[in-house]
């Protein structure tokens, strides 16, 4: 049974080792939605949590730094690759017929990944006017549960430079074939480094 689903943003600064006292403070919102899914993630006791990511390492570590409150909760992490949103939807699907369905556990789902790193001139890939449109779409799209929607935003917004899209798609996928109903709750979202960090609670 799915019991709580979430998007995470995964940027290795939100680690303590890592980010300084400045990143912290720039990135406060996000820390402090991150603490209220770990503290609710705890309150549900999965035995057993789903996270999908784009990225090896820190596409896991960081989301599971804040998330991961149930050191005896079997993790099974899923790294997407490079085909289409609507491919990782329909995989998500799959892994729910085939993995998840007959497991018999209470299971979490975190999905890492951050929107458009074309934010800002002084961003990681430039500043893009795609960027910003992508975001606000995506967020626009789970307040909606516009499924459709998110699942063309590659096509809609090539130049965006998000990677966390096929990560959502995959979660998606999954309480699809799972018939779970959802609302988003967009806990915070924040670009200070010129990459959207969003943080969302998918209430099931």
């Amino acid at each position: 049974m799915i019991s709580f689903a979430c998007i995470s943003p995964h940027p290795p600064l939100l680690l303590p080792e890592i980010g300084s006292e400045s990143d912290k403070k720039a990135v406060a919102a996000t820390i402090k939605s991150l603490n209220v899914l770990g503290t609710k993630l705890s309150q549900v006791k999965p035995q057993a949590i789903v996270a999908s990511s784009p990225h090896p390492d820190w596409g896991f570590n960081v989301p599971l730094h804040f998330l991961n409150k149930e050191p005896g909760a079997d993790l099974i992490t899923y790294l997407t690759g490079l085909e289409s949103p609507k491919n990782h939807f329909k995989r998500g699907k799959t892994f729910y017929a085939d993995k998840l369905s007959s497991l018999g556990k209470k299971i979490a789902l975190i999905a890492s990944g951050d929107l458009s790193h074309r934010l800002k001139i002084d961003g990681p890939y430039g500043f893009h006017q795609q960027g910003p449109k992508f975001d606000k779409k995506l967020i626009d799209s789970l307040k909606n549960n516009n499924i459709e929607a998110i699942l063309n935003l590659e096509d809609e917004f090539p130049e965006a430079g998000e990677c966390g899209l096929r990560s959502f798609c995959f979660m998606l996928g999954i309480l699809d074939e799972a018939r779970l109903a959802w609302k988003a709750d967009i806990l915070s979202y924040e670009g200070p480094f010129g990459v959207g960090y969003l943080v969302a609670d998918l209430k099931l």
